[in-house]
């Protein structure tokens, strides 16, 4: 798939609306709307905490989401446990893989780790097959390390 997303631009801009500011929350929130309003063929972004030994629904913006997803299970609940980078062309073909918005096909999770502690997941979801390649990997990989930077 040919992107056509300025990444530069994008991881730019994320560092600006975190540079002063230490709320997760509020980095999360905005992280997540820069996302959703900058990435072509997408229709969730956000991010899931890991608290109570689970992932925890954070920001995000999209369709109403699963609350809580067990650690190793589903897509974000592998790469939180293994704390590697999920990047999946087909989330049908994906062993155990959770549904929370049928319109999703092709997914990447990034997890968000500071100080060998899990924080939580970044996860973008969208509805075109094999949508995310090693570009955005990268570009991905630099914004969520954007936002785990900004944490205290």
């Amino acid at each position: 798939m040919q992107n056509k997303t300025n990444y530069s631009l994008l991881i730019k801009q994320a560092e600006i609306l975190l540079e002063t500011e230490t709320d997760q929350i509020a980095n999360m929130a905005n992280i997540s709307a820069l996302l959703f309003n900058n990435l072509e063929n997408i229709n969730w972004a956000g991010f899931y905490l890991y608290k109570e030994e689970q992932l925890i629904l954070g920001p995000f913006q999209g369709q109403p989401a699963c609350v809580r997803i067990p650690m190793g299970k589903g897509v974000c609940g592998v790469a939180a446990a293994e704390r590697t980078v999920q990047r999946i062309k087909d989330v049908h073909e994906f062993d155990g893989h959770i549904a929370c918005d049928a319109q999703s096909n092709s997914e990447i999770v990034i997890p968000l780790v500071k100080n060998d502690k899990l924080i939580g997941v970044l996860d973008i979801d969208s509805p075109i097959h094999d949508r995310f390649d090693e570009e955005d990997q990268v570009a991905l990989e630099a914004i969520a390390l954007i936002v785990v930077n900004s944490l205290q």
